[in-house]
């Protein structure tokens, strides 16, 4: 290559990376007095979420199912300076979701941040599955995605600006033993937010898509076991638990509030999390072939017949182990603090 070559392509390579940054700079959404709706706030991820934005002095509304939560979570967020507007809402009904979001947006104006976080999990081998257990994870995580989305859109269209954060899954990129229901629905909402910031990426809006592995927050008690209740319970409340594979949830909540502000378009929190959605890029092939293994060797078998349904709490109070108790003494601090005793 000439010297004359490597200084013009320098040059070029060097303006790229200017105009990069500068993009990335004006794209940057000072989170100062915005209006930030949070689904699923009530409890666990979504209340430290709403912790985040507060801090960042925005403001804040919180949406759940549960009106004793969210008065719990609405105390703890005043005692922390943070004013925040409550809604008791079901988010995989449309009706209800209209009336809440026009509600806000008269109460308060219109929404600058729409957090998509409300989930549910539940836990069990696939021959304990049921086609309602299909049908309540996409009713929840995919509909009640969706529906808050399809109700803010036009008044962010109108205003040409707006973000809109869905928070997904690992289980979105690859899907998991014992976690079929929760993975699908968690795959349509990464399919819907990635198609969903390429469609509008023209309109001032951007599309945030979030994809957290396993999480310190406390929700294996409010998650719900099929099948061998106890077994199921202690490799997820384990996993979850362990700081080694799960993330603290404050640090989680800072990673998404900052890839927010920038409007980036995708945010894998945690290195286990990482590492699995890279190899499996690479050798979709070899992960499946992986995680058939756990499934043969390390997860619990399936009953001969279905077995209903049971909470966390539940099958830890038949567990009354005092090493179990040990074992996810982070997860319950973390329950404790994120309102889902």
């Amino acid at each position: 290559m000439r010297p004359r070559t490597g200084l013009v392509l320098a040059g070029a390579a060097g303006a790229g990376l200017i105009a990069w940054g500068a993009k990335r700079r004006a794209s940057f959404l000072d989170l100062h007095g915005k209006l930030v709706l949070i689904t699923g706030g009530s409890r666990g991820l979504g209340l430290q979420l709403a912790r985040e934005f507060g801090a960042r002095r925005a403001r804040v509304a919180i949406c759940a199912r549960d009106a004793d939560e969210l008065n719990r979570a609405q105390q703890d967020l005043k005692e922390r300076g943070i004013n925040t507007h409550t809604a008791v809402c079901d988010v995989s009904d449309a009706g209800q979701v209209d009336r809440m979001i026009g509600a806000i947006a008269e109460r308060l104006g219109p929404i600058d941040v729409l957090v998509n976080n409300a989930g549910i999990i539940r836990v069990g081998p696939i021959f304990q599955q049921t086609a309602q257990d299909f049908e309540d994870a996409m009713n929840t995580m995919f509909w009640g995605t969706l529906y808050p989305t399809l109700a803010v859109l036009p008044q962010m269209r109108e205003r040409k600006k707006g973000r809109i954060v869905n928070i997904t899954s690992i289980g979105g990129r690859v899907s998991v033993p014992h976690l079929v229901p929760y993975c699908c629905a968690k795959f349509a909402v990464v399919a819907l937010s990635e198609g969903l910031r390429a469609e509008l990426a023209s309109s001032g809006i951007r599309v945030v898509t979030i994809l957290p592995g396993l999480m310190r927050t406390g929700s294996h008690l409010n998650a719900e076991f099929k099948g061998k209740h106890k077994a199921e319970y202690l490799w997820f409340s384990a996993g979850a638990a362990s700081p080694l594979v799960s993330i603290d949830a404050a640090r989680a909540a800072r990673s998404i509030v900052r890839a927010t502000a920038r409007g980036d378009a995708e945010k894998i929190l945690s290195m286990p999390a990482d590492l699995i959605a890279r190899l499996h890029g690479i050798f979709p092939g070899l992960t499946t072939e992986i995680f058939g293994l756990v499934n043969r060797f390390l997860l619990p078998g399936s009953p001969e017949s279905l077995t209903g349904i049971r909470t966390g709490a539940e099958a830890k109070a038949q567990l009354g182990s005092r090493v179990l108790e040990a074992i996810t003494q982070p997860g319950q601090h973390a329950a404790e603090a994120l309102n889902e005793l």
